[in-house]
């Protein structure tokens, strides 16, 4: 109840990692509601300094955390010892920029050129002859970067195709170490 409500009052969300241990159950539920809740992310392995390294040792560690946490592909994650202060102060300044780019705004013009451009390499699917047509996109809100793309027909809009868009928009705006949403809407649907 106590993480919830923390979670809940955060702008950035740090997922303390213990390097020694490894991901825990309780650290990939606790993970979980920070990108449900769309608070921006940033994973911390801690104790980093009692880990046996070798070559590739980080990326290894990496691999494994992503891998375990697979809806946070979009969280830095950095590896700092509080117990000798290494990279801590580092984490301040990864703080700030993740909570920069959870408040991100981007101007509708742009957004469509990226969407656009996002069509034109991979076309939108079709279904039964019919296919999806992305009139313009805009965003909502922020907090995290919320974007509504108004089509012809909701049910051609696949899940596959919204993931390639927010993979697409990533790749021009950042947004580093926050979700991304997408409210999909049909051109003559009015606010709900």
């Amino acid at each position: 109840m106590r993480t919830l409500l923390a979670i809940e009052r955060a702008d950035v969300c740090l997922m303390m990692i213990d390097a020694t241990e490894g991901v825990t159950d309780q650290d990939a539920k606790i993970a979980g509601e920070a990108h449900e809740a769309g608070k921006g992310v940033i994973i911390v392995v801690n104790k980093w300094d009692a880990v046996e390294k070798e070559t590739g040792t980080l990326e290894k560690y990496k691999k494994e955390v992503y891998g375990r946490l697979k809806y946070l592909s979009y969280a830095p994650m950095i590896f700092i010892s509080a117990k000798t202060g290494q990279r801590v102060t580092k984490l301040f300044d990864l703080i700030n920029h993740v909570a920069e780019q959870n408040a991100m705004r981007v101007i509708t013009s742009i957004l469509n050129q990226v969407i656009n451009e996002a069509i034109a390499i991979v076309q939108p699917p079709t279904d039964k002859g019919k296919r999806l047509k992305i009139y313009y996109g805009t965003q909502a809100s922020t907090k995290p970067p919320t974007f509504v793309i108004f089509v012809n027909n909701k049910e051609l809009f696949h899940f596959s195709y919204e993931r390639y868009l927010i993979n697409q928009i990533r790749k021009e705006f950042g947004l580093e170490g926050t979700p991304v949403r997408i409210i999909v809407r049909e051109k003559n649907e009015k606010d709900v």
